[in-house]
């Protein structure tokens, strides 16, 4: 069985990540992208899906021991595990070196005292476990070739196959050193050129250390700051400058349940509010690449905006079913692609054009496209904006007119209003100030339930959505607004958990609720951080802080985080990990520095 999902380390290339548990098993690979076909599917099956483990024996009758300790290298994704046996210590180094030809994952055995029997346990199977490769030898070297794909193995250590499996048995004593390389190829291409793993651990680490110069943030919270804008960076595929949501697809957000997503893709709203807090803290080159890759993807059909594309701009992500994986857990069904790709949701348009509009604030060279397609993006709202939509949720149940969507719309004009009036794109200034006008007046008259002194999720509805809680965030209303703390307090009655955490939505259980799916899900990490944002812009920032010191201390013992906090069962939910999760994290981070709200 998979580990929890907090037993896990992210590692990768900026082009894909492989998941290593606590025990040294990588259970969760793609190769060659985030959204190719895993290699290593245990995470939502068992091990006939494909894992690596590599560490110390044991018997075959009992678990695989978890690491003893595992840290980051200073501030990279150079992973290190070390093992405390009775034979002695033993470190593993895994890291996945940013690619210069084919994608490689490395792992380096080092003895640290003593004698350690260690073994290597291999066993790939292709196309999401479902292709059991051929494993053979050619000239030296071992390869599992099916279909399209070849995946090269290399080590010194002596290897055996025995049961489809490939396996090393070995020992290392103090200082000595044996490395495991895995490098995927095109099956009809050559074999990839040998690995270099000392000269590759060296550049990895270079790269990162160098990267991690240019954060601009030097607050009190740093180390969570600078680890999410790690993680940040290895969710962007660097050919093209996407982000994907999360490098995994199908981790549940209600175990058991049905509620597994494939977020290995782009979405527009979590891409523009990654370049925010990017460019807040001083990356300007990722900004840059952004920008490059949504005009790519919008370009020439910017009135049929796409909520979600693939990480080159592909706009096809047909959604299926792979009912020969269990999934997580026994969280089925177990998706590949995401139907919801070609939904309405109106907000889309309003967080793009706030991010263009971040970008054009701080610097970032005029794209002159930028501002036509900014342009293009309010022409359509002022045909759309007034329809209703499936919202920020991506609720299957029936459209609505979402409370945020309209907000959202009405930021879109905003912004554009303002790239007009800094004298850089001409458009009608005095029309579209009418229009922003006409959408603030109506979501303030039927968004608002003055009875209860709250915004609610829709019109003419009861329920509440954390999503409200960017009102003042955007600056639809100031803070101080008897409106803005209503909700704000509303929220935090209907929609905490016992533990103070904010949920999305109600949610129904067995019954279908108003995202059209059946049972219930935990609390929503970036929904708990925009509270502590707004408890500090209403002036309650004692309070802010306490809830966010709360929310790191969530993360798991690397700094990563899910999409969500299951506060019944006390673990994190979710696909893992999560941008959408370390986004809000690192901006409630600035607030309450530049407020000065933390303790020490």
């Amino acid at each position: 069985m998979a580990g929890r999902i907090e037993d896990y380390a992210l590692i990768g290339d900026m082009q894909t990540a492989a998941l290593v548990c606590r025990d040294g098993t990588v259970d969760w690979l793609c190769l060659p992208r985030f959204d190719s076909h895993s290699i290593f599917a245990g995470l939502l099956g068992t091990e006939e899906h494909g894992f690596w483990r590599l560490g110390p024996a044991h018997a075959e009758d009992a678990e695989p021991p978890a690491a003893t300790r595992r840290r980051y290298r200073g501030d990279s994704l150079i992973l290190e595990s070390e093992w405390d046996t009775n034979r002695g210590t033993v470190r593993v180094t895994d890291f996945m070196p940013p690619r210069d030809g084919a994608p490689q994952l490395i792992r380096i055995v080092e003895g640290v005292s003593g004698r350690v029997p260690m073994r290597s346990t291999l066993r790939m199977r292709f196309s999401y476990g479902r292709v059991v490769p051929w494993v053979h030898r050619h000239e030296g070297r071992t390869v599992a070739v099916a279909g399209p794909d070849s995946v090269w193995f290399d080590t010194t250590a002596d290897t055996y196959g025995e049961e489809l499996t490939t396996y090393s048995d070995f020992t290392v004593a103090p200082g000595e050193r044996v490395a495991f390389t895995i490098s995927w190829e095109p099956s009809h291409k050559q074999p990839p050129a040998l690995p270099e793993p000392e000269q590759s651990l060296e550049a990895t680490e270079d790269f990162w250390r160098e990267w991690v110069e240019h954060c601009t943030y030097h607050g009190p919270y740093r180390e969570a700051v600078v680890r999410s804008l790690i993680t940040l960076k290895a969710l962007t595929y660097a050919p093209t400058g996407g982000i994907v949501a999360a490098p995994t697809t199908s981790l549940p957000e209600d175990i058991g349940g049905v509620r597994n997503w494939d977020y290995r893709y782009t979405w527009l709203r979590d891409a523009a509010i990654t370049l925010s807090s990017l460019l807040r803290t001083g990356y300007r080159e990722e900004a840059r690449a952004w920008r490059e890759w949504l005009l790519r993807a919008v370009a020439g059909d910017p009135e049929n905006l796409q909520i979600m594309y693939g990480i080159a701009g592909e706009r096809e992500l047909g959604e299926a079913e792979l009912d020969w994986l269990p999934g997580y857990e026994n969280s089925a069904p177990v998706r590949v692609g995401n139907g919801a790709a070609h939904q309405l949701q109106l907000d889309v348009y309003g967080e793009v054009t706030e991010a263009l509009h971040l970008a054009h604030m701080t610097g970032l060279a005029r794209n002159d496209y930028a501002s036509l397609l900014q342009l293009k993006l309010i022409r359509y709202l002022e045909k759309h904006w007034q329809e209703p939509d499936e919202g920020i949720w991506e609720v299957r149940g029936p459209r609505r007119h979402f409370v945020h969507s309209k907000v959202m719309a009405w930021v879109a004009v905003d912004r554009t209003i303002k790239l007009i009036e800094s004298g850089d794109a001409d458009g009608p200034l005095e029309e579209w100030k009418q229009l922003r006008d006409d959408i603030h007046r109506d979501v303030c008259e039927k968004g608002y339930d003055k009875e209860r002194n709250t915004f609610t999720q829709s019109y003419g509805s009861k329920e509440l959505d954390a999503a409200l809680l960017l009102i003042p965030q955007v600056g639809f209303l100031p803070p101080d607004d008897k409106r803005v703390i209503g909700t704000v307090e509303a929220i935090q009655r209907e929609l905490s958990t016992s533990d103070g955490f904010i949920l999305r939505y109600p949610t129904e259980g067995v019954d279908e609720g108003v995202d059209g799916l059946p049972g219930d899900e935990g609390a929503f990490l970036a929904c708990s951080f925009w509270m502590a944002d707004d408890l500090a812009m209403i002036g309650r920032v004692d309070e802010a802080r306490k809830l966010f010191e709360k929310l790191l201390s969530l993360r798991n013992d690397l700094g990563l985080l899910a999409e969500e906090w299951d506060p019944q069962n006390q673990r994190q939910v979710g696909n893992f990990p999560q941008a959408f999760s370390h986004v809000p994290l690192i901006d409630t981070a600035l607030r309450l520095t530049a407020s000065g709200a933390y303790g020490g």
